[in-house]
């Protein structure tokens, strides 16, 4: 198995994304430590994969800190940080930016960046400490196209890619990899649920995840599976060479 004896904690596991790759990590051999800021959908994927669960706020730096060193000190150490989390986008997403305020356009870079920032920072104080790690995340395709109705979306995704850079530069050094992925719209995650409905309702859902794997190689939307298998490897030593970069999982809709 690829991640047997990993530790690792996932943040927004309570989301599709999160959960999903909660879900190949454990099938990977992985001891997951899975959170959410809403207990119901965590505790529930903890029952079913054998985690354990815990409520956290992943912009709250004292919560945080609080639960890695329980993880620490309960597990032994830190292997992996899988930052998933999201916000709200229905008051984001299909507001042209001429109508929208500065604080609305400003919500998901700060949102964003800050908890990729609070939680790769204090795992990496563990990882550091013990000569080994990887933190990850997840970005999307604004993050390096231009898509109208955004708002600010398509900023923080281009900035969590920067930060993935940047933090590499700094922990890679003393052994901690840093990656991201950059999946594809998927019409298993809420967010595209959001997307449908603010900007493109008049269409069925179906035609709409029609139209989403239009835009791919393969001609078939992406799936969670998808993103979930590459994040299992990334996070695994097969991946040792990988630090500081953003895996293009757009299927060709995106050239890097």
């Amino acid at each position: 198995m690829l991640l047997e004896d990993k530790v690792a904690v996932i943040y927004g596991a309570g989301g599709a994304i999160g959960g999903a790759v909660a879900r190949a990590f454990a099938r990977e051999g992985a001891r997951l430590f899975v959170t959410g800021r809403g207990r119901g959908p965590v505790d529930a994927l903890a029952t079913e994969i054998g985690a354990e669960a815990a409520t956290i706020d992943a912009l709250d730096e004292e919560a945080i800190d609080k639960h890695l060193g329980y993880v620490a000190g309960r597990a032994g150490r830190i292997d992996i940080s899988f930052n998933a989390i999201g916000i709200p986008d229905q008051t984001i997403l299909g507001t042209p930016l001429l109508d929208m305020d500065a604080e609305r356009y400003a919500l998901p870079i700060s949102s964003y960046t800050t908890s990729y920032f609070l939680t790769a920072r204090l795992a990496a104080r563990r990882m550091v400490a013990q000569g080994s790690g990887v933190i990850m995340t997840v970005t999307a395709l604004p993050a390096r196209a231009g898509v109208a109705g955004n708002g600010g979306y398509g900023p923080a995704m281009a900035a969590k890619e920067a930060m993935t850079r940047d933090l590499s530069a700094e922990f890679a050094p003393r052994g901690v990899r840093v990656v991201s992925l950059r999946p594809h719209g998927m019409p298993e995650t809420m967010t595209m649920r959001d997307v449908h409905e603010t900007k493109m309702a008049q269409l069925p859902y179906e035609q709409f995840a029609a139209f989403l794997a239009g835009s791919t190689h393969p001609k078939r939307a992406m799936r969670l599976d998808d993103l979930a298998g590459v994040a299992a490897f990334a996070a695994s030593d097969r991946a040792s060479g990988m630090t500081g970069t953003t895996v293009n999982l757009t299927m060709g809709a995106l050239d890097d």
